[in-house]
């Protein structure tokens, strides 16, 4: 079985054409990471390049398509909408595309409140085993054919200032997670964790305190050994980490869409377990 995995799209509006009013002081802290920082040009081009790892991952014929958050720049509506459109039909059928949001999708109280991801993607966290879900629909599992299962767990909150991204999935989630291990329905299958806080850095070690997965040990502990992965975003850097015994494999997304750095990963499943996993770059006009 075959699995596109892309993160941090970063779909990105023109700010400077936005309300200023309206924007609220964290975006307003954020026009210099925008401007001086160049995330505006770094990401000038995303919709472009999302909708060509979309139609790349249906001419592979990939069993499913995964995106580990940070859809949005700073979780504007105009920015979802982007991100949907880019996906195109690829995002219509949730048997063949799971997408949960980032904290770049949850950047303000009011994006949260209002339940902004869930008004544009929410159609795809209908579970396969809802009797396992814990916080809102997470985990969410989507059955792939009879071999994997892909689960969708929440890790973005909303930070209480800028430059704060640690993220969390909690004990109610990894109850869930272990349940979901366990149910008979599983058994067999290779196991696809998607979270988008990283279990570990591309340096292999436990990501910063202001940044990092709170409770990347647990969750590691309940999927030990090459049947199962974890697939994140979150950190601009693209790698994998080989299961051991104690934990699973772990695949870093990257950036799927930063200027210069594109790329996703298609990751193969075969009777049970991962079998490996390759770095793709997209094939961009211009």
């Amino acid at each position: 079985m075959r699995f596109v995995h892309c993160s941090d799209v970063h779909i990105t509006a023109d700010y400077f054409a936005q309300p200023f009013f309206r924007l609220g002081w964290r975006r307003w802290l954020a026009f210099a990471e925008l401007t001086v920082g160049g995330r505006a040009r770094a990401y000038r081009r995303a919709p472009e390049t999302l909708a060509t790892i979309a139609r790349e991952a249906r001419e592979k014929n990939a069993d499913h398509f995964i995106l580990s958050g940070d859809l949005t720049a700073y979780a504007l509506d105009s920015e979802f909408e982007g991100a949907r459109a880019a996906l195109g039909e690829l995002v219509e059928d949730r048997s063949r595309c799971t997408v949960i949001p980032g904290n770049h999708d949850v950047y303000t109280p009011g994006s949260h409140r209002s339940r902004r991801f869930e008004r544009y993607f929410g159609h795809l966290l209908e579970s396969d085993l809802p009797e396992h879900c814990r916080e809102d629909a997470f985990p969410v599992v989507r059955l792939v054919g009879k071999e994997a299962a892909v689960v969708g767990l929440k890790s973005a909150r909303v930070p209480p200032v800028p430059g704060i991204a640690q993220g969390f999935i909690g004990p109610a989630q990894l109850e869930g997670l272990a349940a979901i291990v366990k149910d008979p329905r599983v058994a067999g299958r290779a196991v696809l964790a998607v979270v988008h806080h990283a279990p570990l850095t591309h340096h292999g070690k436990a990501d910063g305190w202001f940044h990092g997965l709170k409770d990347a040990e647990a969750l590691c502990r309940l999927l030990p050994g090459p049947r199962h992965a974890v697939l994140h975003g979150h950190i601009h850097h693209r790698y994998h980490h080989v299961a051991t015994d104690a934990r699973p494999h772990i695949f870093g997304a990257g950036s799927s869409t930063q200027e210069g750095r594109e790329g996703y990963w298609v990751i193969e499943a075969s009777e049970g377990r991962i079998t490996g996993g390759e770095m793709h770059v997209p094939h961009l006009s211009g």
